[in-house]
């Protein structure tokens, strides 16, 4: 007969410890001496034991297991055009690694804001999967069927990259600073008539990007005729609808910033198309800073969202939570952006 594999239990029998303090060693978690933590060890390589995920969560009522809960039809959209998925590229690599460090894994859930079975396959996924805390990138940060059906399981969460307040933990960046300094970079080149191509309104990072971009250019004495914004959807197609709509009226914007990089992609399509130069004749300005616009010709001047920290730092709060025994997550965490400035954006064309 085979010999069956050694378990946590039997880890502890051999250590003479409990196996709660087996799984606090093999978790790198504080407050284990020395002397334990070498028995332990000890044990684990005699017995050549391999840590499973369910034994784990059987010594600590933990499943050692997040969920990022990402945008259906934004991220299918994007993989079906082969234009791929940076932003989730740049979440899922801080999320890993953080998670790494401590033993977790992490499951990636698309889910479908727009279903009316929206509630019903996010119970499926808790009920399943047990998960010890869920990362929520927009707009499902700000979902109220989402956050209700978390609260009710009494699941721990962070919300990611979201202005809005009150509806529990969240780590950020300043979208409003980001947006006003956007908008003064454009400013201080000399661009009087400038527009603006905004994300999906049902993300709030979007209206507020616009609103402040409006109350900019009006304190500097520049007011935004309405058809200088154009209501986009992040994809590529609404970059180039956009930066066509946007040059096509009477008095065409000099400058075009748009709320994120594969907007503003397309935008630099449409001024190839029409024989326009940038930025001699037109200044592009970005969101996000993935590398198609740091590669594109010319580079785009771009807002960095700090995706990658701030997926780390999400994973940290819950992963920290969590070896606590603590479902409620207190306090926000705001990271920095930096304004890449690039070669896109330039002096505003003389009259």
């Amino acid at each position: 007969m085979a010999k069956r594999p050694a378990t946590i239990i039997h880890v502890a029998e051999k250590a003479r410890v409990s196996v709660k303090t087996v799984s606090r060693v093999l978790n790198n978690e504080p407050n284990v001496t020395p002397d334990l933590k070498e028995r332990v060890l000890a044990a684990v390589e005699k017995l050549g034991y391999s840590p499973s995920k369910a034994a784990r969560a059987m010594a600590g009522s933990r499943s050692y297991l997040l969920v990022a809960f990402n945008d259906r039809r934004l991220t299918l959209d994007n993989w079906r055009s082969e234009r791929g998925n940076e932003w989730i590229d740049q979440m899922l690599y801080g999320a890993m690694l953080r998670c790494e460090q401590s033993g977790y894994h992490l499951m990636f859930e698309l889910v479908d804001r727009e279903s009316d079975q929206l509630e019903r396959q996010i119970t499926a996924v808790l009920s399943s999967l047990q998960p010890d805390g869920v990362i929520l990138t927009p707009p499902n940060c700000e979902n109220p069927v989402v956050l209700g059906a978390l609260k009710k399981r009494n699941i721990p969460f962070v919300r990611l990259n979201t202005p809005v307040r009150g509806q529990g933990p969240r780590v950020y960046m300043d979208d409003r600073a980001a947006a006003r300094q956007a908008t003064k970079h454009l400013l201080g080149l000399g661009h009087t008539r400038i527009g603006m191509i905004a994300g999906d309104y049902k993300f709030s990072s979007s209206i507020l990007r616009v609103e402040t971009f409006q109350a900019t250019m009006e304190a500097a004495g520049h007011p935004v005729p309405e058809e200088r914004i154009y209501k986009g959807d992040f994809t590529f197609e609404a970059g180039v609808a956009g930066a066509e709509a946007l040059l096509d009226v009477a008095e065409p914007p000099t400058a075009i910033m748009a709320s994120n990089d594969q907007m503003a992609l397309g935008v630099v399509s449409v001024a190839q198309a029409r024989g326009l130069s940038v930025p001699g004749d037109l200044s592009i300005l970005s969101y996000d800073d993935t590398i198609g616009v740091r590669l594109s010709v010319p580079s785009l001047t771009a807002v960095r969202q700090p995706v990658a920290k701030m997926a780390e730092k999400a994973a940290d709060m819950l992963i920290t939570a969590s070896a606590a025994g603590e479902k409620q997550i207190a306090g926000n965490s705001l990271v920095p952006f930096e304004l890449m400035v690039r070669a896109s954006t330039g002096p505003a064309p003389k009259p």
